[in-house]
């Protein structure tokens, strides 16, 4: 989706890959990796930003890589979906919020017991 605005005294089209809205106002759902936390936020209005956050911990290597590096059994101890969705192909979702803290608002955190 794109959206029209006003950033830094200029009309611009917004559109987010790999980001959320966060207007003030909005609520988002920030996920991490398989088994780890889910953020539930509210939005700050940061215009450097053009008022978004991340959506999610996002890779630290791409699936390709992750597939050559983690095998099935990696898979099975993990206890996770396919190989490239497993935890090490993730970065640290608490380190992803520490990071955004002037973006979004935490409002609830949700985790999984096991």
């Amino acid at each position: 989706m794109c959206r029209r605005s006003v950033a830094f005294g200029e009309d611009v089209f917004i559109t987010r890959k790999g980001a959320v809205s966060a207007r003030r106002g909005d609520t988002g759902v920030i996920p991490g990796s398989m088994g780890a936390c889910i953020y539930i936020v509210h939005g700050l209005d940061t215009p450097e930003s053009f008022e978004g956050c991340s959506h999610g911990a996002g890779r630290v290597r791409r699936r390709t890589k992750a597939k050559k590096l983690h095998s099935v059994a990696d898979r099975i101890k993990a206890k996770k979906g396919m190989i490239d969705g497993i935890p090490m192909t993730y970065k640290d979702i608490d380190a992803v919020m520490a990071a955004q803290k002037d973006l979004v608002e935490v409002h609830h955190t949700l985790s999984v017991k096991g």
